[in-house]
C-alpha cells in the first residue's frame, strides 16, 4: 500500500495529494485560467513532438482533401422490380 501512496503522491499523514491545495474554491480564477492555458500549450507541444512533419501536414489539410463523389444513389437494382410487381 505504501508503494501506491508514493507512486500517486499521497501523503501518509494527511491522506491528501501534495500538489492540490486544501480548498480548490479559494484559488484565484486568473491563476486557474493561466494554469489551464499552460497545460494546453504543453499538450500541444507534446503532440507536435510526437508527430512527424508529414503527419502534421496531413492533419492540417485534411479538410481540403478531395473525396470522390458518392456512387450509385438511393435507388438500387431491385427497386424497379418491386414497383412493377405491385
Amino acid at each position: 500500500m505504501g508503494f501506491l501512496r508514493r507512486l500517486f503522491g499521497w501523503d501518509d499523514t494527511a491522506n491528501a495529494r501534495k500538489d492540490i491545495e486544501a480548498d480548490p474554491d479559494e484559488r484565484d480564477p486568473a491563476d486557474l485560467d493561466a494554469s489551464e492555458r499552460e497545460h494546453e500549450l504543453e499538450v500541444l507541444r507534446a503532440e507536435q513532438d510526437r508527430l512527424d512533419e508529414l503527419t502534421q501536414r496531413q492533419l492540417r489539410y485534411a479538410d481540403y482533401a478531395w473525396q470522390p463523389p458518392a456512387q450509385g444513389g438511393e435507388r438500387r437494382a431491385d427497386d424497379e422490380d418491386a414497383t412493377d410487381a405491385k
